[in-house]
């Protein structure tokens, strides 16, 4: 199907999402359209053993390039972030095996995430919210319509931290004692606060002796579609 959605933001962003319908097959003609020499990037894709992990690679470069007028390359961080090889502009990538999706911004990092609201979210419950954001769920429910909410608001909640730590781009980053998203009511579309507590370590000690750079706060937006929940951040 190609591209599913793209934003054009006001503060300079793009967001693009692309519906992976293609196989694989197709994708790769797709990205030999540009003629530009992607051996690297392919022969490392072609090392997945999954169809659908190389589907989703795949779509990724093909969104990618979609937004850019000449050919670009992704490499990698050693923390595994991604970056354009041959272009500044700040980049953040996310995929599902239904949709692949990327952000970018000339000058500021930014972050995506991309879920689907039917996964399983008992582990993210129990080892990525704390006390307090496990409070704040949605009682569990016979009710289906209340427990496809539950399961939207803890997509939510998974794909904020998940997008926040792409932006932050370090390791060793604990999601239940790092990262706390403030309270939030369930919408099709919508901002949510999310807090950064930075490392002791990382503390700065004014001249009063007080501690300072302890938390940083982040507003993201947040966007819920055929049973998927897109957040992304800015800055």
């Amino acid at each position: 199907m190609g591209i599913y959605l793209k934003k054009e933001l006001k503060n300079g962003a793009v967001i693009a999402v692309w519906d992976i319908s293609e196989s694989e097959k197709e994708l790769l003609e797709i990205i030999s359209k540009d003629e530009e020499d992607r051996e690297e990037e392919l022969e490392e894709i072609s090392l997945y053993k999954s169809e659908q992990h190389r589907r989703e690679k795949l779509a990724v470069i093909a969104l990618v390039q979609s937004l850019f007028e000449e050919p670009v390359h992704i490499g990698h961080h050693e923390n595994g972030s991604p970056y354009i090889e041959n272009d500044s502009t700040h980049i953040s990538i996310t995929h599902t095996d239904k949709f692949a999706a990327v952000i970018i911004h000339p000058t500021e990092d930014v972050g995506i995430d991309v879920e689907s609201v039917k996964r399983d979210f008992t582990a993210v419950e129990k080892r990525a919210l704390n006390d307090e954001e496990r409070d704040d769920l949605i009682e569990k429910d016979d009710d289906p319509e209340k427990m496809e909410e539950r399961n939207t608001q803890l997509a939510i909640y998974w794909c904020a931290k998940e997008a926040l730590y792409k932006r932050m781009g370090r390791h060793n980053v604990d999601f239940s004692e790092d990262m706390e998203v403030e309270h939030f009511n369930v919408r099709e579309e919508g901002e949510i606060d999310v807090v950064f507590k930075y490392p002791k370590s990382e503390h700065i000690v004014d001249e009063d002796g007080e501690e300072q750079n302890e938390e940083e706060e982040f507003t993201m937006q947040y966007e819920v579609f055929e049973n998927h929940v897109l957040v992304w951040m800015v800055g």
